[in-house]
């Protein structure tokens, strides 16, 4: 038992997450705190919910990049719907989690239906979605959210933020999903071999297509707990973002090329990546570095996943030879 959980990537994953969190806490005595520790989980929630949403998405052997752009609306509609109509937090988030739901919706039936390229099917939706919301905000933050919606947002249980206690119940929910239900086999699946799924009966197209109104689901959610941790909206402050989310998920083990992949690699991914941001942070070093190594770590993570599937690769071959 203990063999093989060794030989597992999560728990390489694991004990890079404890070295680089020792090293740090050795450098800086501030990192260990508890307030500091709930601060670096509470401002990771969002990319950590977003990051599960992506993870089905490239276990199917796909790729989102419309992300971003995509909790910058619903983050958009979030804040009109508090301070222009007066919405409670439930319809607030009702309608955030449907207007993703409607984006991935659409990225699922133009990958599905069109047989498009994902990353040239959300590459375009992240375009059209960012610049309808430029044109509708002109860039504007917006601010002066209603008291209620920022009590939400301090609110703590236990100590522990509502943001955390919402992103650990996405992690249940996302781990159940993938691995008891059909479509969650169907996910692994498709991204083993998609023709091979067709020929055991999965609903190929119409898996595809809840992926990615999963995704969107969980970029509306994110949305929401983005907005009630800054207590306002800048339509600005997501470019990029999707790199961050795809780097946790290719560093937790998922790979670029579909079939592998799980919760606990992810949210692992989701550690290292905060811990190393608060790292630089507590050094004082500038933020820029941080898209440099966010760079690096992709670059890597997604070289070896490569080569360690040639090396898969060229054994079946090696196989069939000999037999």
């Amino acid at each position: 038992m203990i063999k093989s959980l060794v030989k597992k990537r999560e728990f390489t994953i694991f004990m890079i997450v404890v070295v680089i969190a020792v090293v740090i806490a050795i450098s800086n005595s501030v990192f260990l705190r508890a307030d500091n520790i709930i601060d670096v989980l509470k401002s990771n929630s969002v990319i950590g919910i977003m990051a599960l949403g992506m993870l089905p998405v490239l276990i199917s052997g796909g790729i989102d990049v419309s992300v971003s752009s995509t909790i910058a609306l619903c983050a958009v509609i979030s804040g009109k719907l508090l301070t222009v109509s007066g919405a409670n937090l439930f319809v607030v988030l009702v309608v955030s989690v449907a207007v993703g739901a409607a984006v991935g919706l659409a990225n699922g039936l133009i990958i599905s239906k069109l047989k498009i390229s994902p990353i040239v099917a959300t590459l375009g939706t992240m375009s059209i979605v960012l610049g309808a919301v430029l044109y509708w905000t002109n860039g504007e933050w917006i601010t002066n959210l209603p008291e209620d919606f920022k009590n939400f947002g301090t609110t703590t249980v236990a100590g522990i933020p509502i943001q955390v206690i919402i992103f650990a119940a996405l992690i249940a929910i996302t781990a159940l999903v993938l691995k008891y239900t059909l479509v969650g086999r169907g996910v692994y699946a498709i991204g083993g071999s998609a023709s091979s799924a067709v020929r055991v009966g999965y609903n190929v197209n119409k898996i595809q297509t809840l992926i990615y109104v999963f995704t969107g689901m969980t970029v509306g959610l994110a949305a929401v707990v983005h907005t009630s941790i800054v207590q306002q909206v800048d339509p600005n402050t997501f470019t990029g973002l999707e790199m961050d989310v795809i780097a946790c998920v290719v560093i937790g083990g998922a790979s670029t090329m579909g079939g592998s992949g799980s919760v606990t690699g992810t949210v692992l991914g989701v550690l290292l990546m905060a811990i190393m941001k608060n790292g630089l942070i507590l050094a004082r070093i500038p933020t820029y570095w941080q898209d440099i190594v966010v760079g690096l770590i992709i670059v890597v993570a997604v070289s070896i996943d490569v080569l360690n599937r040639n090396r898969e690769q060229e054994k079946l071959v090696r196989v069939d030879v000999e037999e």
